[in-house]
């Protein structure tokens, strides 16, 4: 059986079912494709809110249902500086909209119509919703983020990446 820290401040373990093995450690195999996501993540968030970058990349990881990025940056949000609340709500953002601002709602529904793209093609009314929360250089850069955070999950999930270990670092 398989031991995590727990979920409170006490010193007690609490016994967890084991974590599965991963299938492969992708970015020791490709270490090259690591670093070029690496830079183009960095790129494709430079300039962007960071609360509104986890925000969205909370929401992309649940709906392609990578569990390792689902942790991963809902850690980052909360050293970002946001909410328990907010980042518990994302899963049903469209029924607790008062939790978010215009700009992020309109950002949480390109996430949607960019990650889930059952229609094959953005909506109108979606794009032109993020169009008029973002100028053209910002959209285009949220764009970037949403398209980077959904290459991360499929590395992810096709890998089977396990979430648990990661601690995110203080901002300052």
């Amino acid at each position: 059986m398989t031991t995590h820290a727990p979920l409170t401040a006490t010193d007690e373990q609490v016994p967890y079912a084991p974590a599965h093995t991963p299938r492969l450690n992708w970015s020791e195999h490709a270490p090259e494709v690591f670093q070029a996501m690496l830079r183009l993540d960095a790129a494709a968030r430079r300039g962007l809110d960071p609360k509104l970058v986890e925000l969205v990349r909370i929401r992309a990881s649940q709906l392609n249902r990578c569990a390792l990025c689902v942790d991963l940056h809902s850690k980052d949000a909360l050293a970002a500086g946001e909410s328990v609340e907010r980042i518990v709500q994302l899963s049903a953002w469209e029924e607790s909209e008062h939790f978010y601002t215009g700009r992020e709602l309109a950002a949480l529904a390109l996430t949607e119509a960019v990650t889930v793209l059952t229609e094959g093609f953005v909506p109108d009314e979606v794009y032109e919703r993020a169009a008029g929360h973002f100028e053209e250089a910002e959209l285009a850069q949220l764009i970037a983020a949403i398209t980077v955070i959904n290459a991360w999950n499929r590395f992810g999930v096709t890998c089977r990446l396990v979430p648990g270990p990661y601690r995110a670092k203080a901002r300052a």
